[in-house]
């Protein structure tokens, strides 16, 4: 059958696309100087580090005359001068921090969970006392207890050692951890317990069989932030460690800088940089466990 002109005229004309395009266009636009602010903010936000690389590449005398990223003058010794500037390895210093750091991650995995178990599940007298008391640790100001816990390391003759940094961990002091770790267990069903129970298990086989291995995102977050406290606290030993054989990287780092000639500016730079290598590295390898760990346990 013929279309006749009347019945073209009938039917609808196509729509105009111009306001789509438009929008469409629109949307781009956004996104595009959404994406370039953020490269500019990654820039200034990355602009610190990469002058601290360049400047540790760069003769002392050169890194606060010269605070462009281009060198004029490219130099390794800051590198190998630094390395034994302190007339130790700096492998020691690094050897001394994972030491501490790896004692204070086993410390705190241990006793903060055992007493997070007993916190959340055991039933005994003043229990929630005890716990609120844990609390009330959290809003004591480290800075309080300074002298008085340097005043009975000294008397136990611990200074010079790393027992008053490795020690407390033993003990459970981080109440930070233990709370965590106290919210994570209350989610854990109690119906799991009173199955091991009638199995014949006691209070350790629960939480050895039972609660820890559930508590796996809670460790893995406690294990993130311990290392990263330990890796980089500066005032701990500093206040109890005084042999330059003993330091840790940050309080070496403070040392390799003469205060009032500010030399030492660009070994310090170039020795940052390698400090940093373990951090990286871990989170290289630990990226997958650091998301699940830090993701699950705030949704718990």
């Amino acid at each position: 059958m013929a279309i006749t002109s009347t019945t073209l005229d009938a039917l609808p004309a196509d729509p105009d696309p111009t306001p789509t395009r438009r929008k469409r266009d629109a949307g781009r636009a956004r996104r595009i100087i959404r994406h370039i602010l953020l490269v500019v903010f990654a820039l200034l936000m990355l602009y610190p580090l990469l002058w601290m690389v360049v400047s540790s590449f760069k003769p002392s005398n050169l890194i606060l005359s010269q605070t462009g990223l281009i060198p004029s003058e490219v130099t390794l010794s800051n590198y190998l001068d630094g390395w034994d500037s302190l007339g130790t390895p700096f492998t020691a210093f690094l050897l001394n921090s994972g030491l501490i750091a790896v004692g204070a991650i086993v410390g705190n995995l241990f006793s903060c969970s055992v007493t997070a178990y007993a916190l959340a599940r055991l039933n005994f007298r003043a229990n929630k006392l005890y716990f609120g008391l844990t609390l009330m640790t959290m809003m004591l100001p480290f800075h309080v207890l300074i002298i008085p816990q340097y005043i009975l390391f000294a008397e136990l003759g611990w200074i010079n050692t790393y027992a008053p940094l490795l020690i407390p961990k033993f003990l459970a002091t981080d109440a930070v951890f233990i709370f965590l770790m106290v919210q994570f267990i209350r989610t854990i069903p109690r119906e799991l317990d009173h199955a091991a129970m009638l199995d014949g298990a006691g209070p350790f086989r629960i939480f050895w069989s039972v609660i820890l291995p559930l508590m796996q995102p809670a460790l893995i977050t406690t294990t993130i932030f311990t290392f990263i406290w330990t890796w980089n606290d500066y005032f701990g030993p500093l206040l109890y460690l005084t042999k330059t054989k003993l330091y840790t990287v940050p309080v070496a780092l403070k040392s390799l800088v003469d205060t009032e000639t500010q030399s030492g500016i660009g070994i310090m730079f170039a020795m940052s940089l390698i400090s940093l290598v373990p951090i990286l590295l871990f989170f290289l390898f630990a990226q997958k466990y650091i998301i699940k760990g830090i993701a699950t346990t705030g949704i718990k």
